[in-house]
């Protein structure tokens, strides 16, 4: 019976080889336990996967330093020819049929909380890492002072960015995927590449669009960070994904010679240093008096 659902869609970014690799399972998952259901794909070599009929496939350069905040390019174009996107990344898997329901307008996450909780329970963890997660604390309040959020008044929230669900709502998403643009190459300035949670919670709260915890029930997926923890819990038993674990680690941790090694060492100081000079030159060009100020989080 098929599932096709033109109200909905799956969409993920790929850069990198060990992406695309990933990305590769994910598509055959979807092929499989959501048949009839597109997933997009944005990727630096869209060439990869033209055997795949279930996806749309755009060829992208990114924007920023590093990748993390690309998948805003996918979602925005999911979210213009379907009602409803679900960002799952590259490296997780669907592992059983999926089950389509309807989403409410708004983002709906796997997992979520409080942004000052999480902060504070980074800060907890471990006095070693406290200083960059101050650090970093001080940069996502900068940032809220950037795009107009009082952090006294409005609430929000932690995104966890590895599957979460967004659906249109009367614009609202175009305002939040807007302010996610202007936040996402703004942190980036500010050394920090990583967390794209951090930006996406404060476009939502500028945008007014609501973000709800949904545990997705029926929904099976595995990631290897969650699984893990959800084993050391007793929570889940090591041989029930043990599979997946397998073809991951395959993957991420292909034998290189010591040549291989230190040639993409170089290539990627290289590449940081490219992309980050490109980054300055083109949001001084977009808008100077938004990204550049006298202000400097590591003072």
């Amino acid at each position: 019976m098929s599932t096709a659902n033109n109200d909905f869609c799956f969409c993920t970014y790929a850069g990198g080889e060990k992406y695309r690799t990933l990305a590769k399972n994910l598509v055959s998952d979807i092929q499989k336990y959501a048949p009839g259901t597109k997933i997009i794909i944005f990727t630096d070599k869209a060439k990869d996967f033209k055997n795949f009929n279930n996806a749309l496939v755009y060829q992208h350069k990114r924007e920023g330093v590093l990748h993390y905040h690309e998948r805003r390019f996918a979602i925005a174009q999911a979210l213009s020819m379907f009602n409803s996107c679900m960002y799952i990344d590259a490296d997780v898997r669907i592992c059983a049929p999926f089950v389509h329901r309807k989403w409410l307008p708004g983002i709906t996450a796997r997992s979520c909380c409080d942004m000052t909780k999480h902060f504070k329970g980074r800060m907890d963890k471990s006095n070693r890492n406290s200083i960059n997660v101050s650090k970093e604390f001080n940069l996502f309040k900068l940032m809220s002072k950037k795009i107009g959020v009082d952090l006294q008044r409005e609430k929000v929230q932690w995104i966890y960015e590895f599957l979460f669900v967004v659906t249109r709502d009367s614009g609202k998403e175009l305002d939040f995927l807007k302010n996610w643009e202007k936040l996402a190459l703004y942190s980036e300035l500010k050394f920090l590449h990583k967390h794209p949670a951090f930006a996406m919670g404060l476009a939502a709260t500028k945008a007014n669009l609501e973000v709800r915890h949904d545990v997705m029930d029926g929904i099976d997926f595995f990631d290897d960070r969650i699984e893990a923890v959800r084993i050391a819990k007793g929570e889940s038993q090591p041989e029930a994904k043990k599979t997946y674990f397998e073809v991951q680690y395959q993957v991420e941790f292909q034998k290189k010679s010591i040549l291989q090694k230190i040639t993409k060492k170089i290539h990627r100081k290289f590449e940081y240093i490219y992309y980050f000079v490109r980054l300055i030159t083109n949001t001084a060009m977009r808008d100077y008096n938004f990204y550049y100020d006298l202000e400097n989080i590591y003072k």
